[in-house]
């Protein structure tokens, strides 16, 4: 699931640079949904993987796709949209997880095989809809290299623009403070699990 929605998420990208006018990611065949052209070996596998089989907090990632602000019309503006085109991509997946969850059949009262049977499937979705929103809200913090902060150099004046630059190199140090302090499950934590139950429309 992780892997499946990271392809779209920098799919979504490439995709929405296309259509701004920038073919870069096109041309280099990062315009599909093939997991292959977008998977980093370490960020996409390794990392994860130590994650959910450790709880160590592990940030990963996929490879970025590149874009070439000369070939768009209008680069600060554009460059915003392609970056909110990967948090949007994920968002429109929760939504297709939550309508798929609640068509499932939901078995009568006391049907236990049936239960059973469907527990599975209800799961799975489940957790489709909260990892995509998961990683439309961690993608949409405002920090770089994540799309968040991208979105705000689209937005931003010169002179704020200027610092989030300046950010950047420290982004993932940024990241892992707000990790390891608890601030970023205390204040982003609640968000995806709303989102969720909204879409799902659990109690």
């Amino acid at each position: 699931m992780l892997i499946a929605s990271l392809s779209v998420h920098e799919a979504a990208h490439a995709w929405a640079a296309d259509r701004l006018g920038d073919p870069t990611a096109r041309l280099l065949g990062r315009l599909s949904l093939n997991p292959a052209v977008h998977i980093d070996p370490i960020g996409t596998l390794l990392f994860p993987l130590i994650a959910m089989l450790t709880r160590v907090p592990l940030i990963g990632w996929a490879k970025p796709v590149p874009v070439d602000i000369r070939h768009l019309k209008h680069p600060k503006r554009d460059f915003a949209l392609i970056a909110a085109a990967g948090p949007a991509s994920n968002l429109l997946m929760a939504v297709i997880g939550a309508v798929i969850f609640a068509i499932l059949p939901s078995p009568a009262p006391g049907d236990i095989a049936g239960r059973v049977l469907m527990s599975t499937p209800r799961e799975i979705f489940v957790m489709f809809t909260y990892l995509n929103v998961m990683l439309a809200v961690f993608n949409m913090i405002p920090v770089p290299p994540l799309d968040g902060g991208n979105v705000l150099l689209g937005v931003l004046p010169p002179a704020g623009a200027r610092v989030i630059e300046l950010l950047r190199p420290y982004g993932f140090l940024i990241l892992y403070a707000l990790m390891l302090t608890g601030i970023l499950s205390n204040v982003l934590g609640p968000i995806p699990i709303g989102v969720t139950r909204f879409l799902l429309r659990m109690p």
